[in-house]
């Protein structure tokens, strides 16, 4: 038995031996004592451990700064952009007549149901811009990178029309079903919550860029805390008492008749590549104007110096 460490820590118990502590950690359960792993094989096996992790990290982090560069990015972009408009404006157009000319109405709601077509894409894509957003926004503030906070400003216009929209379908659709236009609901308060918090953000870049500061981490910070009201959004018809229906689609089962919930999928997937197609679009103009703005401090710069 290796022996205790004379000592004692800040509350006067002694201090067992880092040996014996490994040791102890090492044990399993169920197993013997004479089958436990040494101290120092425990301590190869943690340190190897430690050094997969580290390699798992550095190699992400290669990745992701691999598109830090705006050349390559642009050069990506280039191809990419007219390859999601193109089949998002296919695929949306096919989904939505197929929803509305063949597509059968709804035994209760008739007529009327056909605007879920429109109305559940652009609530998908309103809470997962600003999901895509708090993404950019914790690439932005932990790995550094210089295209995360372009993103998160190319996706919050997006992000905003499409909960602008979820709003107004939604109140469409729920004048005929509520006989409201409006009530505060859970669920359509949370989202006009989300639409105020876009228009937030929109104002902090901004703001953040007229300063001088275009990588202010205002923004950034901003964009993590509202990430809060997603889950609210998403739960807010099981949480209160709400005249909007529970979900339909969940995980691995739909409430949904196959054919109300195939073209469904599909509107949302074309509002997806569109939304996508947008989003690049709007980097690439955010970039152009960085690199016109910044070739126009050097050329005063210049001018400067020579006077």
């Amino acid at each position: 038995m290796v022996p205790e460490v004379v000592g004692s820590n800040p509350i006067g118990r002694p201090i067992v031996s880092i040996e014996n502590q490994i040791a102890n950690r090492v044990q399993a359960p169920g197993r013997p004592a004479d089958k436990r792993l040494s101290p120092a094989k425990s301590s190869l096996a943690g340190l190897s451990a430690n050094c997969q992790r580290a390699r798992h990290w550095t190699a992400l982090s290669e990745i992701m700064h691999g598109f830090a560069n705006p050349a390559r990015f642009l050069r990506l972009a280039r191809w990419l952009t007219p390859l999601l408009l193109f089949t998002g404006i296919v695929l949306t157009a096919a989904s939505l007549a197929w929803g509305v000319f063949v597509a059968p109405a709804d035994a209760l709601q008739g007529e009327t149901v056909r605007i879920v077509y429109l109305h559940v894409p652009t609530a998908w894509l309103g809470m997962g811009g600003w999901t895509a957003l708090a993404l950019a926004s914790l690439t932005e503030l932990v790995w550094r990178h210089p295209l995360a906070a372009i993103a998160a400003r190319a996706i919050a216009v997006p992000g905003a029309v499409f909960a602008a929209l979820c709003l107004v379908t939604g109140s469409i659709w729920g004048r005929p079903a509520w006989g409201a236009w409006w009530v505060w609901d859970g669920r359509l308060t949370s989202m006009l919550v989300l639409l105020f918090l876009y228009l937030g953000y929109l104002a902090l870049a901004d703001a953040a860029q007229r300063d001088g500061a275009g990588a202010s981490r205002v923004p950034a910070i901003f964009g993590l805390v509202g990430a809060v009201n997603i889950p609210i959004i998403h739960y807010s018809v099981l949480w209160w008492n709400s005249l909007h229906q529970p979900p339909s689609i969940t995980m691995g089962k739909s409430a949904m008749a196959p054919e109300f919930l195939v073209p469904l999928l599909a509107a949302t997937a074309g509002f997806s590549l569109l939304f996508g197609a947008v989003v690049l679009m709007r980097m690439r103009a955010l970039l152009a104007d960085q690199q016109a703005e910044a070739r126009l401090r050097r050329k005063a710069f210049a001018t400067s110096g020579a006077d």
